[in-house]
């Protein structure tokens, strides 16, 4: 094999000098953080909001050491045991690091952790209705929002607890009352709505809420509210799917075919979202979609 090729000088002053300048903003960063002017969390926020910034390219153990009162020593013990190796930088934390890392500075520099609004969408059948009713059994810290819609309920559906089944009429009065924070027309029949003031009373508390829609209104969120982080939840197959619409025995035939086919054209919508999370296993998934509720109030 016959050697590479040295890089033009051209390219190596270049690449220098974009060194040089990388190190020296991740140096300020850390200057900031060890005067008081930044806290660790807002340089998170920075990091997990902004990959490509000096603050994403700061390592974990940098950003610790810079803390005023804590040292190496101290830093190391951290990383430790939050589980954080020591070549780790700050965008390339995963879930569970980055909620355990936020979570410790938020209990250092106090204050409440700011309310987190998380938007679970995914394919009809995903299981999105199943993942939310784990979380609200298991995890009672979480508040689940719950949409307004116009069509029945299904068997075992209690009203204010699943959704708030309301007439056409109260519907419209909602919408022009300004109350709904996103609504939408789903599967060409019913409409959905996700009521406003109970979310903001909720965040502005500092409090973490789910809200489970389809594609279109987490879009509306995402338009209104763009520190929302959105979820989209995956079948383990597309033949699961099928099984899982198919097997609930809540549609027809020509209601299944209608259903598979938006189901289509919203899995081709998942690169829009911020994480997915593959709903092989309830628990696990809620697991998970509960841990990402738990990093800093920015989006990542």
């Amino acid at each position: 094999m016959s050697p590479r090729p040295d890089p033009p000088d051209v390219d190596r002053v270049a690449a220098s000098r974009a060194a040089v300048a990388a190190r020296r903003a991740r140096a300020a960063v850390k200057h900031d953080v060890a005067t008081h002017a930044r806290t660790a969390r807002d340089v998170l926020d920075t990091a997990w909001s902004n990959p490509e910034s000096a603050e994403a390219g700061l390592r974990v153990r940098e950003l610790l050491t810079s803390v005023p009162t804590l040292g190496p020593v101290r830093a190391a013990k951290i990383m430790a045991e939050l589980g954080i190796a020591e070549s780790k930088r700050a965008a390339g934390l995963g879930i569970r690091q980055r909620a355990e890392l936020w979570k410790y500075l938020v209990g250092r520099e106090g204050g409440v952790q700011p309310g987190r609004l998380v938007v679970l969408a995914g394919p009809t059948a995903v299981g999105k209705g199943t993942v939310s009713a784990y979380i609200r059994e298991n995890y009672p810290e979480i508040q689940l929002s719950v949409s307004a819609t116009t069509r029945p309920p299904r068997p075992g559906e209690i009203d204010g607890v699943h959704y708030y089944f309301v007439s056409d009429a109260e519907f419209d009065r909602m919408i022009a009352s300004h109350e709904l924070l996103e609504w939408a027309v789903v599967h060409n029949s019913y409409r959905y709505g996700t009521p406003k003031p109970p979310i903001d009373a909720a965040l502005q508390a500092g409090k973490r809420v789910l809200l489970e829609i389809d594609l279109q209104g987490a879009r509306n969120v995402r338009a209104e509210l763009p520190n929302a982080l959105l979820v989209f939840l995956l079948p383990p197959t597309w033949d699961e799917l099928v099984r899982r619409l198919t097997g609930r025995g809540t549609e027809d035939p020509a209601e299944q075919a209608r259903r598979l086919e938006t189901a289509r054209v919203e899995l081709a919508a998942q690169d829009e979202f911020d994480y997915r999370v593959i709903n092989t296993d309830v628990g696990a998934a809620a697991r998970e979609v509960v841990e990402l509720m738990a990093v800093s109030s920015n989006r990542p």
